[in-house]
């Protein structure tokens, strides 16, 4: 029988690991459409910034995917709107406080508020400042 191979230093270990790690989480499988997810976040993959809170971020995102023009299934709503927020999670960090950037970990709660009746007053707000800004936009392009 042949002997278990023995690392050198601790270091070796743990570069082999997160490589096997790194390697597993490349190929790994989604198990709901067997669509292979190509680097997990957590490894070398870079997150889009946004200035947004996670508030706002989950209010832009969900306006894209309310009104069509973002998303995954247009069939099964519930899908799609699991779907968009895995995406938002995995692709996404927002303005945490003193300007940091910080990770999602969940946005569950930021989408149920923004389809929430409670929540309407924010979200115009959200769209006034946005609408402005796209005004701005419009005018700058035009006067170029």
């Amino acid at each position: 029988m042949k002997k278990a191979k023995m690392f050198k230093s601790l270091e070796e270990f743990l570069n082999l690991e997160s490589r096997l790690k790194f390697l597993e989480n490349t190929i790994k499988v989604n198990n709901k459409d067997y669509n292979v997810r190509i680097l997990k976040p957590g490894f070398s993959k870079q997150r889009c910034k946004s200035c947004y809170t996670k508030a706002e971020l989950a209010h832009f995102f969900y306006i894209l995917l309310d009104e069509g023009l973002l998303f995954f299934d247009l069939e099964n709503t519930s899908n799609n709107r699991s779907e968009f927020q895995h995406f938002v999670i995995d692709n996404f960090s927002y303005a945490g406080d003193h300007g940091s950037q910080i990770a999602i970990k969940s946005i569950s709660k930021q989408f149920s508020e923004s389809k929430g009746y409670s929540y309407r007053e924010k979200q115009i707000k959200f769209l006034e400042e946005f609408i402005t800004r796209m005004q701005c936009r419009k005018q700058r392009l035009e006067n170029w």
